[in-house]
């Protein structure tokens, strides 16, 4: 493993830091520090980067902060980490930076980092870590965070993202993937589409899919508070409902499976980006909603036009 910047730090002192940070923090803010806007912050990075085989697999887990994973060519994994602390003062934010805890497990098939939380309650205090990832692109990724957006492209080997408060947008995949969100919108173009698996879920927010015309696929969508739109893509339907779709594309093939409570999912040959350009990257973290009907060309069992 070569390590560029900051000097790797051992489980132990990753482990043992944190505790006593929070009793600072807690000490300070009694003290008269202010608790106001944390407009004092600190920063530093440091790059890591290690042999993986092509099948190998990676895990990032996050507490608070954003995760955005490259596919590329070749052997080895990247990983940048630039730890932010925010603090009512400067020296808080100083002080609060090198006891952000990232502890890191290698091996030339798995590796494994993860932003551990401190311990106790922080007062006139916060922190952040963004992840910014390159992984060989036939390998599996699994990338988690709790408050930030996770960003995925050009990945062929599996893909599993998952946030709380945040969206997840992955392009041009060529494998499997399972997206999770809570409180975001989910938004996955595909560049070929395989045998593997596909779920997309969300509870607040919308689901975009786009698909290659010539994609042969098995849909199966519902929601609750929303609707759905296709455009772009003959469907041959199995079920349309209220609340539920079911398709066959190109007589049927990969099976996707696209779930939200409230919000819209969209099925195209694209990704709609109007609302991105209107809203930027905050459209990762809020709802996509998508109108209840269906635009595009809709074949029926019995092969007519069903619209």
């Amino acid at each position: 493993m070569s390590i560029h910047g900051l000097r790797r730090v051992s489980r132990r002192s990753l482990l043992t830091r944190p505790a006593g940070l929070a009793v600072v923090a807690l000490s300070l803010s009694g003290c008269g520090v202010p608790v106001g806007p944390l407009g004092a912050k600190a920063s530093d990075s440091w790059t890591h980067t290690y042999p993986l085989s092509k099948t190998g697999e990676v895990t990032i887990v996050n507490a608070n902060g954003r995760i955005e994973v490259e596919g590329v060519d070749g052997s080895t994994l990247e990983v940048q980490a630039e730890r932010i602390a925010s603090g009512a003062t400067e020296q808080l934010a100083r002080d609060l930076l090198p006891r952000i805890p990232i502890e890191e497990h290698a091996t030339p098939d798995f590796v494994s980092i993860e932003t551990r939380r401190l311990n106790g309650f922080l007062i006139g205090a916060s922190y952040e870590v963004r992840y910014k990832v390159k992984i060989p692109r036939t390998a599996t990724i699994r990338a988690t965070t709790v408050n930030g957006f996770v960003s995925v492209t050009a990945m062929e080997g599996r893909v599993i993202a998952q946030t709380t408060n945040g969206g997840v947008r992955a392009t041009e995949i060529a494998g499997g993937i399972e997206a999770r969100s809570v409180n975001g919108g989910v938004r996955v173009q595909f560049a070929s589409l395989g045998g593997s698996r596909v779920e997309l879920t969300t509870v607040n927010g919308g689901v975009r899919v786009a698909l290659p015309d010539t994609a042969k696929a098995t849909v199966s969508a519902s929601w609750i508070n929303g609707g759905i739109t296709v455009s772009g893509l003959q469907f041959e339907v199995r079920e349309q409902a209220k609340r539920r779709f079911e398709g066959r594309l190109n007589g049927g093939g990969a099976s996707i499976e696209l779930k939200t409570v409230n919000g819209g999912i969209s099925l195209g040959t694209r990704l709609d980006d109007s609302s991105m350009s209107r809203r930027g990257r905050g459209d990762l973290s809020g709802p996509a909603e998508a109108p209840d009907k269906f635009d595009g060309f809709l074949k029926g069992q019995d092969g007519r036009d069903s619209r």
